[in-house]
Formats: C-alpha cells, structure tokens, sequence
C-alpha cells in the first residue's frame, strides 16, 4: 500500500474535527465570516487587583460593538498577564496527533508569575471559563524555563516562548513544549541551541522544516525598565536563530549587528510556500532610529537578513520628554510590534513611542512601501481619539492585531509594566482602538464608534488583542 500523501493525512484529520475556524489555506481564512468578538487581557501595574481577561464585542450591527462583555479574573496577584493564544489554529489540520483539534482554550501566561492560565470559550464564548492554572514549579520542572512569553499552535504541540531559566536562574531563555490543549508542560523543545541564549519570540515556515527565533533579552535585563547602560553596552539581543523544526537542532544565527537592539515581533509569510518573513527592531543604539527588517532564504539553503524599513527618530525639547529621553533631546520612535496580513500584501507596524501606526504595502518584500499613518497618543505629541479631541491619549499603538480579511485594525496601548512606567510616567489609561483599512489602494481610517477605554477595563492595563475565529498573527497553514 502506497504511504499516504499530504493530502490524504489532511482528509484524515479534518475528518476528525468539525471546528470551521481551522482553515486549509490563507484564503479560506480571508473568505471567512468576521469576528464577533475580541479577548484582551489587561493588567494592574500595582498588583494588587487580579489581572482580567475581557471580551469585546466587535459586531457593527450589534448594540454591544465596541463594549466590554464579560470579564474573567485571574486567581492570583501579580501575573501581569501579556501575550496569549489559542491553543490550535489552521496548521492543525496537518498536525499528527492533532485529531479533534478544535480554536477552544485561549492559554495566557503571566510574564512576571510565570503561571499559565488555561480559559475554555465553550459552550459560551462571551464569557470564557478558567480550567486550569499551571504553576510556575511545573513549568521549571519540566521544560527548565520561567517568564512566559509567547506562545503558537505548533506541530508537536504548543510552542511556547519563555525569557527566564528555572530556579530563579536569568537565562538562558528558550521554548516550552505544551500539550496540544494547552494544559500540560511536556518538555523543552530545543535539542540543540548552539549559541541561543536570549529569547522573545518564535515562529516558523512549516513546509520548509525551519522555525525562527528572536532575542530581547533575560529578565533582569528587562524588569526594570530599559536600561541605557546596556542599551549603550549593545548588550540586549541583536540577532535571528534558525532552527530544524521537527528536531530542535539550531542550524545558523544570523546577526543584524548589535547597533540594531531587541529584536522581537517575528511575522513570517502566511503563503506556506514562501521562505521570508520580518522581524521588528526596537531600537538603534546609535540614532534611536527603529527598523523593520527582512529575513529570507538564499539559494545555498541559508538565511540572511535585510534592513527594509528605517523610522527616524522624532527631535524634541527635553523639558518635553520622560527623565530616560531627556540627554537624548528626542523620541524614539520604539518599534514594539508588527503584524502581516493573511494575504501578505500589508505591514503593519507600531511606533509606541511616537504614537503612530504605519501601514507599508508589501507585495514586494524586499521593498516596501509606505502607504498611510494614524497617530494616536505618543510620548510628546499625545493624538486624541476622534470622539474625544480634547482628551490627549496616553501610550501609543503597542500591540497591533489584524482581521483575518485585513480590513479591522486593533490597537492596544500598554508594553510592560515597568516600560510603560519610564516612558510614560504620567501613567497609562487603558484604551482599545480599532482602524479601518483599505485594502485595495492602502489608507487607515479610526473608527469613532469603537473606543473601550478608561473604567471598561477597571483600570487595567491592556495588551494583546485576540479575535475569535483567529486572526492575522494566530495561524500558519500548511496547503494554498
């Protein structure tokens, strides 16, 4: 009997599931229905009010669009809830082992507890139910990591990034393997890390048997703020690692130089049988420029890296600026996150500390092209909301989350506790903004009747943006 096909191995696993939100290729997922609901997850700066996770309606024919629903709160203090994700996704459908995969537990990590807490959205995904929390003793024992970070629906598993050693020890950082529900620590996935040690975020090309990883930095590099002794040092991460990805082998590190520090947001091409993707770069140590950069493979098999998007950094008085910025008499403009459209044609990136959002086409990845821009807060220039003009926003666009289709853009505004403390000291309001793209010509337009903000979220301050049925930066897909 002839082994079985890609095609086959599909067949057989869709026929176990019966979720419709795992789609077979990116243009099944752009062709979908649209969310009707967003989860963010907010924090307490001070810790002494458990963190939350909320749910947003985002039905424009609904009288609930664009207000909060529902609020799940944590059990613990402290978390400081961050990223998050479903614990299956599109690439399920070709996951051995993944048979009754369903887009069911939205699993949430806390960056400073190092707990994860497991959320189940059935049978009431307005109001998600905790089912598990996992300790942070369970989570050093059996992978070796601390400080959750990032997490994807992967092959094996649930991969999830993590910053910190076990023990209390500050490195080095790496992934975590998860049962596919999300529920149970397996094991630490690398088999091999060559010279990996600083750890953010992970990613992959399926087809291609490579994942990739980024470097921010260990957690005392980052608990307290950025520190401009090792930023001037060159001392946070600077550098891209390639990896086998049904082994755990690290195969090349790829350096952007270490002027160009923390690079984080990783957003690899949806097209399964592409071989690129961007990387975002907080930071140059040498004009506090920020960049966006592209990575792809050559035709020897290896990897290599090109800086494709430069943003200046803004001047300024410094009576005008946070203490931090002050000798620098300017903004810089703080690249925190990026996101690529489902159909790989727009990128999207965040200026936290300016406060704009950029939109580039990308259709040619090798040269993108600006095509709009919407300010919103900023360190210095501080953009109001259309529906409050006299009301200047605090923060700026920091998590960047992005339909399926590419036509809702959402915003939240805090970074991490400590960050959001030294580059706004004057304290971050909580807000959730949502734009409207072109996607025909490019263009970015903010929807004045979507605005949760203030005491919607108690106080607490929100992060990361995941929309129901799965989003621009939940999936991988392994068929066109």
């Amino acid at each position: 009997m002839a082994a079985p096909t890609a095609r086959d191995r599909l067949a057989d696993v869709t026929s176990h599931t019966n979720d419709p939100t795992l789609y077979r290729s990116p243009a099944d997922a752009i062709a979908a229905p649209p969310e009707r609901l967003a989860y963010v997850v907010g924090f307490d700066r001070s810790a002494r009010r458990p963190d939350a996770l909320f749910t947003i309606g985002t039905d424009p024919a609904s009288p609930s669009y664009g207000r909060v629903l529902s609020r799940v709160d944590a059990p613990h203090l402290g978390d400081e809830l961050h990223h998050f994700g479903w614990n299956a996704c599109s690439s399920a459908l070709a996951h051995q082992g993944h048979h009754h995969a369903e887009r069911r537990h939205l699993i949430v990590p806390g960056l400073r507890s190092s707990r994860l807490y497991v959320f189940d959205t059935r049978p009431d995904p307005v109001r998600p139910r905790l089912v598990k929390v996992v300790e942070a003793g369970e989570l050093a024992e059996r992978a070796g990591y601390s400080r959750p970070h990032t997490l994807h629906c992967g092959p094996d598993g649930v991969f999830l990034s993590c910053l910190g050693g076990a023990d209390g020890r500050d490195g080095p950082g790496g992934i975590a393997l998860l049962s596919h529900d999300g529920t149970e620590v397996l094991r630490a996935w690398e088999t091999d890390r060559g010279p990996q040690r600083l750890a953010y975020d992970v990613w992959w090309h399926l087809r291609h048997n490579t994942a990739v990883t980024s470097e921010w930095g260990t957690p005392s590099m980052i608990e307290d703020g950025l520190d401009p002794e090792l930023l001037l040092g060159r001392a946070y991460g600077h550098a891209l690692h390639f990896w086998e990805l049904d082994s755990g082998r690290h195969l090349q590190r790829v350096d952007l130089g270490d002027e160009h520090q923390m690079v984080l947001e990783l957003r690899p091409a949806h097209n399964p049988q592409a071989a690129w993707g961007f990387a975002g770069v907080v930071v140059s140590a040498v004009d506090l420029s920020a960049s966006v950069w592209l990575w792809y493979r050559e035709t020897t098999g290896s990897f290599a890296v090109r800086k494709v998007i430069t943003i200046p950094a803004e001047p300024a008085k410094p009576e005008d600026l946070p203490p931090a910025l002050q000798p620098f008499t300017a903004v810089p403009p703080l690249v925190t996150d990026i996101n690529l459209s489902v159909d790989d044609h727009w990128l999207y990136v965040s200026a936290w500390g300016t406060g704009e959002l950029l939109q580039y086409d990308v259709s040619d990845p090798f040269r993108p092209r600006r095509t709009a821009s919407v300010r919103l807060g900023g360190i210095t220039g501080r953009a109001p909301h259309p529906t409050a003009p006299r009301s200047p926003l605090s923060g700026g666009p920091q998590m960047v989350e992005l339909s399926r289709d590419g036509r809702r853009v959402y915003l939240s505004n805090s970074l991490y506790g400590s960050w959001d403390d030294q580059f706004y000291p004057d304290g971050i309001e909580p807000w959730l903004i949502k734009l409207d793209a072109d996607t025909a010509r490019g263009g970015l337009a903010v929807d004045p009747r979507f605005f949760p903000h203030g005491a919607e979220f108690a106080g607490l301050r929100v992060h990361q943006t995941r929309l129901q049925g799965g989003d621009a930066s939940s999936d991988s897909y392994c068929y066109i």
